[in-house]
């Protein structure tokens, strides 16, 4: 064909349309496009390809690190330094601020590449009938029109209405959630059919299971569902996670306090006392550098940085840092079932037959677990009716499972993978029998049927399929005595009825003997005399360690809510069987569809399973989730979970089963798709968010104490006891080794036994915010007295400055140990020592402080000077003094205010 016709426009719902019609819309016909036609299609709509993504350059990246209020404090106290000729002081300053950097930098992790995932689900190859020949292109080179050949194995190379479809299976769980390959046929549906139900189309990146067919390209590129999922990805607003959020405002709080505090100082000591313009610009910026936690975003970023492997050594791969803390604070978590809460492995649950109701035991494809009636084992021998069932549902199977790497695996189709596993748990040998002749599974009639010379040399049709097809080809049923007899309709339907409540998949089989030279068989030989055998339940079976899992997550006040794009009576039973819902309820897409955000927000609220939803379904519900004040985790394997994962505060992928674009949308990927691990990463957040609350506590007193020095020195007209360099020191070395060891603490009893704190708690409370003001008090007013007293009594301006710096450490070192716990005592040995890292840490501090004093570059840069052995009893004395009081002061909160 070479129409000139014009295809700006993509066909809108070709699904609704005959076959005719959508080639008639694209200017197309059954025998394809003529080469020149499609090239001026191509060059029109460009591409079958997704866009690339701009990247962020290295310097970009890099330089977004400076982004910060307090970052631009300390570069402008550097340039007020340098341009006073302080070049020391500026050089310690830039690079206090550069290392801050190089640390956020290096820890970010790679960049977000879910875009790139996605492109590589796009097929390489298509065949496509063009100039009246077949012929194989680059899946790029697909226009609207084209019409293309599929088979077994392939992937979809674009959306694609079909013309033709024989026994044509897709695997769209990447795409819909549906656990079973989707039986597709040429029929149009109604316009408002979801994706998952559209069986007239084929949809780019989806693979072939089965079967064979043809179709029309009705869309490429960016206009496939794909593309619209692609485009949805890059769009979703990336929301700050909790800690950004506070550490930000507590960034802006500090910002503002410390540029007022600084310029009121600069007017204090101008008007009342008779300091230089140059003295009170240094004491300016000594305030502002003793104010600014200098090590706080270097401590951060290392203390996520040691969650990150910590949660790794549990199967859970971070991929960006904060978000580690942001699992500490989820309130709901929404799972994707398939693979997820489930094994994505069909597993034959039940078994019913007219002499006995049987339970399979195991799960998966692994032939593990035996076959029981009313508890006790049933062997094939004993029992003729299982016999006869199994024949029927392992010879009549065209797939088998195979064991690699201590994996079992299906070869074929999962339901019938699942029929292979039930045969081999039955210890069922089918070597001996022999295939004759078959009648393929048709979507049309929704079974298939083998002629079989079984052994011993006789003939037998075994049929299995819908039981609604079976059971209307059937007159007669094998019954409890093992004679023929007729069937008893009311008592299938009575058992379909309670299977289907599970929310199983059931296949019905029947069989019948025939002539022993019989040799082809016809659809005529299904329609007579076909003995209905029995039934069998399948269902993608739920992670038995995912249950506890879940019920876990219920102690710890977090809410799990399911969303999957299977069908409704299979997502309640699951539902029910896993603690999730009330088992009696699911919301279905259409009804998501038609709520508008107001509806949503209640329906969120009331309901906790979600069903036959599609990305944009799984998006809204997250956006409603957070509009409701949630701080929401989204776990999920296919590319239809991404655009949901990647606007949720914390997207989990699954590292097994999970799409590449899944896995590069998400914050988290799980290398052992469990959902346990989930629970475990939310217990690992929480310890990290209470260890950054204490190293928190931890450092800010050291600030109070300096800028509580410079400012009464201001105030009161007194020379600096502390230089901004020496305050850099301080803050500096204190945060990387005193209160990296905060990093290491254990998890508090308890922690998955509290319910999650709230969104907008701040990470301070009052009683917290006050023992920071009251320890900052007592080292800092312990720092001004030793200076005063030390120059009181002759010492040199150096060795007072000295004295008073060690006495800031040394306070930090005692008070190190009542910060490890927040309201409990430290008081008794084996809490002193519970840390393994607290005292090697404070061993370092010891030899860099030692440096500090007497090494002679380090006096040259700091203006210190070196002591004798009498002085360190001073520094030594008040710190102890220190952590006594502030055991005191926590045992009147626990006494008082906690009580």
């Amino acid at each position: 064909m070479t129409s000139t016709g014009k295809t700006h426009m993509p066909l809108k719902n070709p699904h609704t349309l005959p076959a005719d019609d959508v080639l008639k819309e694209l200017n197309s016909a059954p025998e394809g496009l003529s080469s020149s036609e499609a090239e001026r299609r191509l060059a029109e709509h460009g591409p079958n390809r997704l866009p690339t993504a701009k990247k962020e350059g290295l310097l970009k990246s890099f330089l977004k690190h400076f982004h910060d209020l307090l970052i631009y404090i300390l570069i402008a106290a550097a340039l007020i330094t340098a341009l006073l000729g302080h070049l020391i002081d500026t050089g310690v300053i830039l690079a206090v601020v550069i290392v801050n950097a190089v640390i956020g930098f290096v820890q970010e992790g790679k960049a977000e590449q879910a875009l790139e995932g996605l492109r590589k689900m796009l097929s390489l190859h298509a065949q496509v009938h063009r100039d009246n020949q077949w012929k194989e292109i680059d899946a790029d080179d697909l226009v609207r029109g084209d019409i293309v050949r599929l088979r077994s194995g392939n992937r979809v190379p674009a959306d694609i209405r079909l013309i033709k479809a024989v026994n044509l299976r897709i695997e769209e769980s990447a795409l819909t959630g549906e656990s079973l390959p989707v039986e597709k046929n040429t029929q149009p549906v109604a316009a408002e059919t979801g994706v998952g139900d559209r069986l007239s189309m084929v949809y780019s990146g989806t693979i072939v299971s089965a079967g064979r067919g043809t179709g029309v390209v009705t869309a490429t590129g960016t206009d496939t569902e794909l593309g619209r999922i692609n485009k949805m990805i890059s769009e979703v607003e990336i929301l700050a996670t909790p800690l950004t959020r506070q550490m930000n405002h507590f960034g802006k709080i500090l910002s503002i306090a410390i540029v007022g505090m600084s310029g009121l100082m600069w007017f204090t000591g101008w008007i009342l006392h008779d300091f230089s313009l140059a003295e009170l610009f240094l004491a300016a910026i000594g305030f502002a550098v003793a104010a600014i936690p200098e090590g706080l975003p270097a401590i951060l970023t290392i203390t996520l940085a040691l969650g990150v492997q910590s949660m790794a050594r549990n199967n859970a791969i971070t991929r960006k840092l904060n978000a580690i803390e942001t699992l500490g604070s989820v309130t709901t978590i929404c799972s994707d079932k398939t693979g997820t809460l489930t094994r994505n492995e069909m597993t034959v649950q039940h078994v019913v037959t007219k002499a006995g109701n049987y339970k399979v035991e195991g799960m998966g494809y692994a032939p593990e677990g035996r076959i029981a009636e009313n508890g006790q084992d049933a062997s094939l021998q004993g029992h003729a009716d299982l016999y006869d069932l199994v024949e029927i549902m392992a010879v009549c199977n065209d797939s088998d499972i195979a064991e690699h790497d201590g994996q079992w695996n299906v070869i074929g189709e999962p339901t019938e993978g699942a029929l292979r596993t039930l045969a081999k748990k039955a210890r069922f040998d089918d070597k001996d029998y022999e295939r004759i002749a078959v009648i393929p599974f048709e979507s049309e009639n929704k079974f298939m049927a083998t002629l079989n010379r079984i052994p011993g040399g006789d003939m037998r049709i075994l049929l299995k399929g819908a039981p609604d097809r079976l059971l209307d080809h059937c007159i007669n049923e094998r019954g409890q005595d093992g004679s023929i007899q007729m069937l008893d309709h009311s008592f299938w339907e009575k058992q379909l009825e309670e299977l289907g409540k599970q929310g199983l998949r059931i296949l019905a089989g029947a069989m019948r003997e025939v002539a022993s030279d019989k040799g082809d068989l016809k659809l005529d030989d299904i329609k007579e005399d076909m003995v209905f055998v029995g039934l069998v339940g399948i269902i993608d079976p739920p992670r038995p360690e995912a249950i506890e899992a879940i019920r876990v997550c219920h102690d710890a006040g977090i809410r799990v809510m399911m969303i999957t794009g299977d069908h409704a009576d299979t997502a309640k039973a699951i539902g029910s069987e896993m603690g999730i819902g009330d088992g009696d309820h699911a919301v279905i897409g259409a009804e998501l569809e038609k709520a508008s955000d107001e509806d949503l927000l209640r329906i969120v609220q009331d309901n906790d399973i979600f069903a036959r939803t599609s990305p944009e379904h799984k998006l809204r519900l997250v956006k409603a989730l957070q509009a409701g004040g949630q701080v929401v985790a989204m776990t999920g394997d296919g590319v239809n979970d991404a655009p949901a994962l990647k606007r949720a505060d914390v997207g989990v992928a699954m590292g097994i089963k999970g799409s590449e674009a899944t896995k590069e949308a998400a914050d988290i990927v799980l290398a052992d798709d469990n959902f346990t691990s989930i629970e475990k990463a939310v217990e690992e957040g929480r310890t990290i968010y209470d260890n950054l609350r204490k190293a928190i506590l931890f450092i800010l007193p050291t600030n109070g104490a300096e800028a509580l020095v410079i400012l009464a020195a201001i105030v009161f007209g007194l020379v600096l006891p502390l230089t901004p360099v020496q305050i850099l020191w301080v803050n500096m070395v204190t945060a990387v080794t005193l209160a990296l060891a905060l990093a290491f603490e254990p998890a508090e009893p308890g922690v998955m036994s509290r319910p999650p704190r709230k969104p907008g708690t701040p990470i301070l409370g009052g009683i917290l915010l006050w023992r920071i003001g009251f320890v900052s008090l007592l080292i800092g007013g312990a720092t001004i007295c030793v200076f005063l007293i030390e120059r009181h009594a002759g010492l040199s301006l150096e060795l007072s400055r000295t004295l008073a710096v060690n006495t800031l450490v040394c306070g930090q070192i005692f008070y190190l140990f009542n910060s490890r716990y927040l309201y409990k005592t430290t008081l008794s040995v084996k809490r002193i020592f519970a840390n393994r890292i607290a005292w090697p840490a404070i061993g370092v501090l010891a030899i860099l402080q030692l440096g500090f004093v007497y090494a002679p570059f380090m006096q040259r840069w700091f203006g210190t000077a070196g002591l004798e052995p009498r002085h360190w009893a001073v520094p030594l004395g008040i710190g102890a003094i220190v952590f006594i009081l502030v055991e005191v002061e926590k045992a009147f909160t626990r006494r008082f205010l906690l009580s």
